[in-house]
């Protein structure tokens, strides 16, 4: 990493950002922005850099902005967030855009160096939290498993039962034969690897089918 651009606006963000670059690629060239509109004006004249550390909230505008141009115009420049926002909100946009990295500011600059280096192996560099987040946010839930699992007609079987409806009440309303609706029954037990009734409302009720 020979060119290096930091897009925050506080002070003490921009020392302690330099103190980690500083340690990891000694010798960099740093470009010190304060406001996402300096940050476009010298992508406009400047040679893209090899990476950029971007914030996302900035006094006139959001840093994302940046990461969407570099991503466009010159897909080589490694865009990592440091950021103090870990949500969704603002972790997802940032990702869509072109960002290989998000790096919280609640670490020390050695912390934040640490993962920085991973650069070079070809490891993204994310903070802790922000990795957890991501195998949440990709984590198959309840209701994905079940209708992965499910037919359509066995979920509103499904869905019948677990409101307390017996068999035939069931086939009744879905123009189908009890023995049907026992087969059906059956089939849902055996997917989610429950044995009653009981267990089957639970799952219903965990998905917001009841």
């Amino acid at each position: 990493m020979k060119t290096i651009w930091i897009l925050e606006d506080l002070q003490e963000s921009h020392t302690w950002l330099g103190k980690a670059l500083e340690a990891v690629f000694p010798g960099a060239t740093l470009h010190r922005f304060f406001r996402l509109s300096e940050a476009l004006q010298a992508a406009q004249t400047l040679a893209p850099p090899d990476l950029a550390l971007v914030d996302l909230s900035l006094p006139d505008g959001d840093g994302v902005v940046l990461i969407q141009w570099f991503n466009t115009h010159a897909p080589k420049a490694v865009c990592v967030v440091a950021s103090i926002y870990d949500d969704d909100i603002h972790l997802m946009p940032a990702l869509r855009a072109g960002a290989q990295g998000f790096l919280l500011k609640d670490q020390s600059w050695q912390q934040i160096a640490q993962l920085l280096r991973g650069i070079a192996e070809g490891r993204p560099p994310l903070s802790p939290a922000i990795a957890r987040r991501l195998l949440a946010y990709f984590r198959p839930t309840a209701s994905d498993l079940v209708s992965e699992r499910l037919t359509q007609r066995e979920t509103e079987v499904l869905s019948l039962i677990a409101k307390g409806l017996t068999l035939a009440e069931t086939a009744r309303l879905l123009g189908i034969s009890t023995h049907t609706v026992s087969g059906y029954t059956k089939e849902i037990y055996r997917k989610l690897n429950v044995s009653s009734r009981a267990e089957a409302a639970l799952t219903a009720r965990s998905i917001g089918l009841v």
